[in-house]
């Protein structure tokens, strides 16, 4: 079964793998219609790989002409020429009529999907023997259920004016409204407008009739042929002085009241899906859009006073009122907050309502709400006028230094002489006149034992009746995002050991292969010693000699994984090609069990002399290194290379770590350095996320990657010690 599955989707991989689609739009870019009904088309597309998209514009809204549509065959004939489509996808009915004419002369077994036209013939097909090539999901304006809304909104209705151009687009959907006309309900109330322009259409409907709406289908073009633009027919129809319901979603939010509209991004979706669809059956359908939905302008239906409460379709509401609540949405959640002070407020001021019924008094309980509103406010706040004397505050800012509010209103922060905590806010604030930026915070000793941090926050205001001036003050306390960064930057070297010791496991293993050897040679040359026991003395000291040769491969072995596990303490001057070189000899095992070859090239006179962690870089190196090895392994190749280059440029030393495991993702390769993002095709994201934090935090140099031929290529630049 589960191979089964892995057939089917490899198949349907295959299928749709480099497959390539030709849209031909029977408009210029920036008309909006097709423009939405392309942007569907596309969102949906782009979700497969894989999928090559060209589309051509015929900008047939301003242009009609038999000589045009010829000379566009003579430009799509070069345009075309030596191209294979899998699918030739036509928006709307010029491009699909363009298509079906042209046929022979651009394509020769490719699908056809047209997208948008209003009705099907099939003996168009048969005519040009393309009855099995065609697909369409067709666009239907459903009128007769807007007719039906208009009707049940406006119970009084006596006249529906039905408007459309006299375009040739328009002719296609007169018989849906044809069959409006031979309802019997509504038939009587219906009236068909095709006027000449746009400003005839707007003297018409510039006076208000309560018992008249106005259904709107297209009007882009005038008889004269000027094409009108989205942006002038949404103001008629905002303008308009009697409800205009709509057909599709180009002018929803633009002034019309309503409808059961089609959404034309929506309906771009399912065209893309069908365009799947059909790349991977390679069968035909003729499908309608049904995918419509109740829409109204809650800003029209106050401005026509219309309630839609009793209608049994679901709809959705665009431009809704804003509520009180809506509005005082900041203030009712503070309400709530200090609720059990706001009861015993409101019990008082009604109290006082009901007793003395004078502005006095609400005056008096207003200020004593703003004082009890300031008070609540943990930062401390002052006011002081354009003198720095201190004018109001908070309470939080008197017992921020520790005198009452009778001391300090009416002197400036400088006359405190005697009050060591005033001096130093004084000197602070200061220093924050003079560079905000760098002075924006500050370490605040409230009492002995609790010391805080505080960002300074000012802003000048203006009293409207007295024109005075001034500036507020607010200290906010962010001791504890202080110490949440603070945290953040302990996570960052338990990430560092946290990689290390995922390293280590693998340098284990390494030297456990590389002991294996050193101790057969022991085994071998004790037990030979053994058999051979009537040997001489110099054969004996000859086996001590290759056993204390192996015992001493061992320890400088053991050594070296000691000293590159134990982190550096202090930064301090080292040769890189040597601290990559003790790297390799403790992985060397490991690198050379998997077939793999290390060149190194070192550039004549190139300084190698770097300050910063040894180890450390030394950790971020293996990372790398490890990180190609895995790729290596995993694409099976024959000849596994690593090359690391050593080279100056002007005062940096560079470091080329390249491979040939066959590259990075261009989707991925802007993802590889952060923290636990991880493929297999991308490496493993926690170490490289720690190799860049070494070399740009700890060594103060830059590590980028980039694709090369037929591989990766990490890029470190470090700063020499000159």
């Amino acid at each position: 079964m589960k191979k089964l599955l892995l057939l089917l989707i490899l198949l349907n991989t295959y299928i749709l793998a480099n497959s390539s689609i030709l849209i031909i739009n029977s408009y210029h870019k920036g008309y909006e219609w097709s423009d939405s009904v392309v942007k569907g088309l596309e969102k949906t597309l782009s979700l497969k790989e894989n999928i090559d998209t060209n589309i051509l514009y015929m900008d047939s809204k301003r242009i009609t002409s038999n000589e045009y549509y010829e000379n566009l065959k003579n430009l799509y004939k070069v345009q075309l020429k030596n191209r294979k489509y899998d699918l030739v996808v036509a928006i709307d009915r010029f491009a699909y009529d363009f298509v079906l004419n042209y046929y022979d002369d651009f394509f020769t077994n490719e699908k056809i999907l047209a997208v948008g036209i209003e009705n099907y013939n099939k003996d168009n097909t048969l005519k040009y023997n393309l009855e099995n090539k065609v697909s369409a999901l067709l666009e239907k304006r459903d009128l007769k259920s807007n007719v039906k809304l208009i009707q049940k909104i406006i119970p009084s209705i006596k006249k529906i004016y039905i408007v459309n151009d006299k375009s040739l687009n328009a002719k296609h959907t007169e018989p849906l409204i044809k069959e409006l006309f031979e309802e019997s309900s509504f038939s009587k109330k219906l009236i068909y407008l095709r006027e000449d322009d746009l400003k005839s259409l707007e003297k018409k409907f510039e006076k208000f009739h309560e018992d008249s709406a106005l259904l709107f289908v297209r009007f882009y073009k005038n008889s004269n042929g000027k094409l009108n633009k989205n942006k002038e027919i949404a103001q008629f129809i905002k303008n308009a002085k009697i409800p205009v319901f709509i057909t599709d979603s180009i002018f929803n939010k633009k002034g019309a009241l309503g409808g059961n509209i089609v959404d034309l991004e929506d309906f771009g979706n399912k065209s893309g899906l069908m365009a799947l669809g059909i790349l991977k059956t390679k069968k035909t359908e003729i499908k309608t859009y049904e995918d419509l939905y109740y829409v109204f302008d809650a800003l029209k239906l106050d401005q026509f006073t219309l309630a839609i409460n009793h209608l049994d379709h679901e709809y959705k509401i665009v431009n809704k009122r804003m509520t009180f609540y809506d509005k005082n949405r900041g203030f009712i959640n503070f309400v709530f907050t200090i609720s059990p002070i706001l009861i015993l407020l409101i019990i008082g001021l009604i109290h006082n309502i009901y007793l003395r019924r004078h502005t006095e008094s609400q005056l008096k309980q207003r200020i004593e709400f703003d004082s009890v509103l300031l008070n609540a406010i943990e930062s401390p706040i002052f006011w002081q006028d354009e003198k720095g004397i201190i004018i109001d505050s908070n309470a939080r800012f008197c017992n921020f230094l520790n005198l009452s509010s009778l001391e300090i209103y009416g002197y400036s922060l400088d006359s405190f002489h005697t009050n060591k905590k005033a001096i130093t806010i004084h000197r602070i604030l200061e220093k924050y006149k003079k560079n905000s930026e760098l002075n924006s915070q500050f370490e605040f000793n409230i009492s002995a034992n609790d010391k805080r941090i505080y960002f300074i926050k000012q802003a000048s205001y203006c009293d409207s009746k007295t024109k005075k001036t001034g500036i507020v003050t607010i200290f906010t306390d962010i001791t504890k995002e202080k110490e949440i960064e603070e945290q953040r930057e302990k996570e960052k070297e338990f990430i560092i050991q946290q990689s290390k010791l995922a390293e280590i496991g693998e340098i284990f293993s390494s030297i456990a292969h590389q002991w294996k050897s050193p101790l057969v040679e022991i085994t071998t040359i004790a037990q030979e010693s053994f058999y051979t026991s009537n040997v001489s003395i110099s054969e004996d000291e000859s086996y001590v000699k290759d056993i204390m040769t192996q015992v001493n491969y061992m320890t400088r072995t053991i050594n070296d994984f000691q000293n590159f596990i134990m982190p550096s303490n202090e930064k301090k001057v080292f040769d890189v090609k040597e601290a990559i070189d003790s790297m390799l000899e403790i992985v060397n095992h490991n690198i050379k069990y998997n077939y793999i070859n290390i060149s190194i090239k070192v550039e004549e006179n190139t300084n190698l002399d770097v300050v910063g962690f040894r180890n450390e870089f030394m950790q971020s190196i293996l990372n790398i290194i490890n990180n190609a090895k895995d790729e290596l392994i995993k694409n099976d190749l024959k000849n596994r290379n690593i090359n690391i280059s050593f080279y100056n440029e002007k005062n940096m030393l560079i470091v080329k770590i390249e491979d040939n495991a066959g590259g990075i993702k261009s989707s991925n390769i802007n993802r590889i350095f952060k923290p636990y993002f991880s493929t297999k095709q991308s490496g493993h994201g926690i170490g490289l996320y720690m190799a860049k934090m070494i070399i740009e935090d700890k060594m103060n140099g830059k590590l980028k990657v980039e694709n090369i031929n037929n591989g990766a290529s990490f890029i470190i630049a470090l700063e020499n010690k000159k």
